[in-house]
């Protein structure tokens, strides 16, 4: 079994932020595959169902980012995995918008959803940074407004481009192949990787 964990906050107030990308790419995955009812378990809204032959619970702490860690171990601890059946769907300042890159470990690079994940388990879980772009160098009070914002109305169409294709290629995460997975997503958007 593998755990997928969207991350962001919960709300209607922050469902189109760019914060809770990891949230809404976690429920296209869920719509595509015909995963079951989402469900109150360990903190989180939990789904379960497969892909191929993979048996895949999708996540959505509750507990707000900063305490997303929690509810990732209770799930752990719950099937008894170990941090390797684990990976997390989060938003990426350093990537340009619209842009996917998958890898096991790294910085935080102040993204406290993944430390709250980090201070429970360490750092070596498999990361689905999914780009938010950045507000710009030198613009450091412009982050935290850009990070919890809203999607804008002209991001709306490429948003839901990345969902679908994050979707419709989830086969390769579930298998573990995470170049062919962000091969084919640049493939569908039409972009070199």
């Amino acid at each position: 079994m593998q755990i997928w964990a969207g991350l962001g906050n919960p709300g209607a107030q922050y469902a189109l932020h760019r914060h809770n990308v990891g949230f809404m790419a976690v429920d296209a995955v869920a719509e595509v595959h015909g995963f079951g009812p989402w469900q109150k378990k360990f903190r989180a809204l939990v789904s379960e169902g497969r892909i191929n032959r993979h048996k895949l619970l999708l996540l959505k702490p509750q507990t707000y980012m900063n305490d997303s860690g929690d509810a990732v171990q209770q799930a752990l601890n719950f099937y008894k995995l170990d941090v390797g059946a684990l990976t997390a769907f989060h938003d990426e300042l350093d990537l340009a918008p619209f842009k996917v890159k998958v890898r096991v470990g790294g910085g935080l690079a102040g993204h406290n959803g993944l430390r709250s994940i980090n201070a429970s388990l360490g750092p070596d879980f498999r990361r689905v940074r999914i780009g938010i772009g950045h507000p710009g160098p030198g613009q450091k009070e412009k982050v935290t407004p850009h990070v919890l914002g809203n999607y804008a109305k002209s991001e709306m169409e490429p948003l839901s481009d990345l969902l679908g294709a994050i979707a419709a290629e989830a086969e390769w995460l579930a298998d573990g192949d995470d170049a062919r997975f962000m091969s084919e997503i640049a493939r569908r958007l039409g972009a070199a990787d």
